[in-house]
């Protein structure tokens, strides 16, 4: 593998010493692979990608490169925020439909949902004396889809989530209200002219 790389600066000699000190910083390191190799990994390796170009931004402030650098940050940080979704999307279980038409996925996350329906035997005057139901939440721009997160142990002793579907609201029919009672965790959906009315309250980290 060494020769082919001296091979390859012939027509450029001035390649000769970076080649030289990559395979010198890959001896230090003890590492038996190339850099290539390592790149070459599945995708779970790219959460490790941030993490260098992270340190390497803080080795390389006002330099040259730097913007180069940033912009590869952004992309990895899109790329890992695309595979997180996906894997998330695909453990939903029960929706009949297709959630590739529901759009763009703009949020996902645990929520904290409590339910008041104005028809019906349902009804909830103070939503704050009842237990609120946990449901993992996908926000499409076409529709905002109820789930509910099981996790199932697998053969390795890992546990596995998937998203059981319980529930729809096509965004083009809803209302929100923002800062429920003063308490900024907490925002309100409503629907149908306030018959079916969502308190929904952040419980984990979401996911943009």
């Amino acid at each position: 593998i060494f020769l082919k790389e001296l091979e390859n600066c012939i027509e450029n000699p001035e390649l000769l010493a970076r080649c030289f000190l990559k395979r010198e910083c890959q001896r230090k390191l003890d590492h038996k692979l190339s850099l290539d190799a390592y790149l070459l990994k599945p995708v779970q390796r790219i959460t490790k990608y941030q993490l260098l170009l992270k340190e390497m931004l803080k080795c390389s402030k006002n330099s040259e490169g730097t913007a180069e650098l940033e912009e590869a940050l952004a992309t990895v940080l899109d790329i890992i925020k695309s595979a997180n979704d996906s894997m998330h999307q695909i453990a939903i279980t029960g929706y009949e439909g297709d959630v590739n038409e529901l759009g763009k996925l703009l949020m996902q996350g645990s929520f904290n949902v409590w339910t008041d329906h104005k028809k019906g035997h349902n009804k909830v005057k103070d939503l704050a004396r009842f237990k609120p139901m946990q449901r993992h939440l996908f926000l499409y721009t076409k529709m905002l889809l109820f789930c509910k997160k099981r996790e199932e142990n697998t053969d390795g002793h890992e546990k596995t989530a998937s998203y059981s579907f319980k529930n729809s609201l096509k965004m083009s029919t809803v209302g929100i209200t923002e800062n429920v009672k003063g308490d900024n965790k907490k925002f309100e959906i409503w629907y149908n002219g306030r018959e079916e009315v969502y308190i929904i309250q952040v419980t984990t980290v979401l996911y943009f």
